[in-house]
């Protein structure tokens, strides 16, 4: 590779060798010292700009640590019966089992709201019956992705402090620490081990900004070619990925997008006459698969639902639920309308996954030192920068999009949606890191420098200590909010057990779909609200789900009820037998009623 580097990236080369214990002094050269490095001095791990995975023992010690984490995690939450505990998780898992088991099975039954992708991974574990009741099913894609997670977080971090003058072990040991404090966080091992979405949408989070980086890098250090062009591509794939997880993505699609047109009249002046056509290609490749997954969305949306912002607007939007839960005469949720204000909120839920108490301000202070550190570097690590894209998306999101998030130390004193901080993870694992790196280089002695390294591995395990002993907040909000959920699914479950294994049943899986996974019923028995046309808008008169409603004793032989919902309503009237009743506090009464 280096016989391809112009001198001045060979002369970058000599002064990273001579860089051992801090920054290289001399930065005006742009990016070239991390290609020159690339293959030579990076033995201890994963490849940094050409993408390859080197043989070194570093970056595999990551890897096997990363999937260890993840395994024991799994299996701790396992044993103890909790990755069920969202409601979410239980709906996701569902979802997937729909496409093959309900009445009308299908990819329509992937719904409108939520994205598709997640779902599609699940769907060939949630084949094998056993796994998709325990739920094992959808934690083997959170887990898979975990672990890429952590190794991109790895290599992006490598790769930005070799950008940055720093020498090949103090790039290494600085992304091992990285990626430990991203890996080893409590939250994301509870979240890696369930069906909820955040694990996977982190991971191609990363991996797209690991090669836009890499790109970015490239580019800048007058390098192009295969290598060049094949990270632009890679990261169009991850920015698919993306944008069919969470809403998030196409957020960073579209602000990833503007930084390829921003390098596209550099990229396109390298070797303009040997590979300008192959660089238009890759950057129209990039382009396409960046805006394919929002366009295909909305399509899917107007094309089944009649309507393109179906998903946003639409009757199980955000939007609609959050109408529907507000109180009159109450203040909507902290944040609406005030950008303010839904920034601290977003920001608050973000420390609250890293740490308790007074311990937050220290990781405030140690990510801003990163991140002005990252600034102060001007245009070299705009890549790393990105990380803190969630912030602008989340304030967006809970100020106009209906979107509450709720911190027990701040009104209304509770806890929801307070998952959605562990997005600010990447940003703070990364800015923490290359912070206290920074600060180790500030030491005249070796002394100080191991002390202050000490320091901060010191900071973060009693952060880490601190979350484990209050409980991780996401785990909290799960189990706090499903106590009563599972009592009264379980005790459903055991009855539904009873009914006859024939039998067909009318029932509302909206919120209660967890007592059927339970007791092992194939959805196919249910006729529920999927049991329809969804194109035929805004209703279907001849629709299974509506035909069953207007006369269940023709189409069901038991109806399943919850007090006030669609079911109950058509039912409450017509005086049919109760077979049983389940009453939990705090939970809507749930019947079982003969319908013939």
């Amino acid at each position: 590779m280096t016989s391809e580097l112009p001198s001045e990236a060979a002369g970058s080369r000599a002064e990273l060798g001579q860089a051992d214990e801090g920054v290289c002094p001399h930065v005006d050269r742009e990016d070239s010292g991390v290609f020159a490095q690339s293959d030579s001095a990076d033995e201890g791990g994963f490849g940094v700009v050409n993408g390859s995975f080197s043989k070194g023992w570093v970056g595999w010690c990551v890897l096997g640590a990363a999937i260890c984490a993840s395994v024991l995690s799994f299996l701790i939450y396992f044993h103890r019966v909790e990755i069920l505990l969202f409601g979410d998780a239980v709906a996701h898992i569902n979802i997937a089992r729909r496409v093959f088991d309900s009445r009308y099975p299908g990819l329509l039954q992937l719904g409108t709201v939520w994205l598709p992708l997640p779902h599609l991974l699940m769907i060939p574990f949630v084949l094998v019956n056993s796994w998709w009741r325990s739920g094992v099913a959808a934690s083997i894609p959170s887990m898979v992705a975990y672990v890429f997670g952590v190794v991109g977080i790895f290599r992006l971090v490598r790769n930005g402090m070799s950008v940055a003058g720093f020498s090949g072990l103090r790039a290494k040991l600085t992304a091992c620490f990285a990626s430990a404090v991203y890996g080893l966080n409590p939250n994301l091992l509870y979240l890696q081990s369930t069906a909820m979405t955040e694990s996977l949408y982190l991971a191609f989070f990363v991996w797209t900004l690991v090669f836009f980086g890499e790109f970015w890098w490239a580019v800048r250090a007058d390098r192009s070619g295969k290598g060049t062009a094949s990270s632009l591509w890679k990261c169009g794939l991850c920015l698919l990925g993306a944008c069919l997880t969470r809403y998030d993505g196409w957020f960073v699609a579209g602000v990833v997008s503007v930084g390829v047109v921003l390098m596209v009249p550099r990229f396109a002046s390298k070797e303009r006459t040997r590979t300008w056509g192959t660089n238009l290609h890759q950057v129209i490749v990039f382009f396409v698969l960046a805006s394919v997954g929002p366009l295909a969305w909305v399509g899917y949306n107007a094309v089944v639902y009649n309507n393109a912002l179906e998903f946003a607007n639409g009757p199980y939007s955000a939007k609609a639920i959050a109408r529907k839960t507000e109180i009159p005469g109450y203040p909507p949720h902290p944040g609406s309308r005030r950008l303010v204000v839904a920034g601290a909120y977003f920001s608050k839920a973000g420390f609250f996954s890293v740490a308790e108490g007074n311990w937050q301000q220290g990781w405030l202070w140690l990510a801003m030192i990163g991140t002005v550190w990252a600034v102060w570097q001007k245009r070299k690590l705009v890549p790393l920068l990105l990380l803190w894209l969630p912030l602008p998306f989340y304030m967006l999101s809970i100020a106009y999009g209906g979107v509450p998030i709720y911190v027990p130390t701040w009104w209304p004193f509770s806890l929801y949606n307070i998952r959605y901080g562990v997005q600010l993870l990447p940003a703070l694992a990364v800015f923490l890191a290359m912070g206290s790196s920074l600060v180790v280089s500030m030491m005249v002695t070796e002394t100080g420098k191991r002390m202050v390294a000490v320091l901060a591995l010191g900071f973060v395990v009693v952060s880490y200590a601190g979350v484990w002993r209050a409980g991780p907040a996401a785990f909290l909000e799960a189990w706090v909010n499903s106590r009563t959920r599972l009592q009264l699914e379980g005790q459903l479950a055991e009855d539904l057990k009873k009914l006859p294994p024939d039998s067909g049943l009318l029932m509302y899986l909206g919120e209660h779909v967890g007592a059927l996974q339970d007791a092992g019923m194939p959805l196919r028995r249910v006729i529920s609200e999927g049991s329809h046309r969804v194109w035929m808008q805004p209703a279907d008169p001849q629709g299974l789900w509506e035909r069953a409603l207007a006369d269940p004793a023709r189409y069901a032989d038991f109806v399943i009820a919850f007090e006030d919902d669609p079911v109950w309503r058509a039912a409450h009237d017509r005086n049919l037998p109760e077979v049983a009743r389940i009453e939990v506090a705090g939970q809507k009464t749930a019947f079982i009623l003969r319908a013939r």
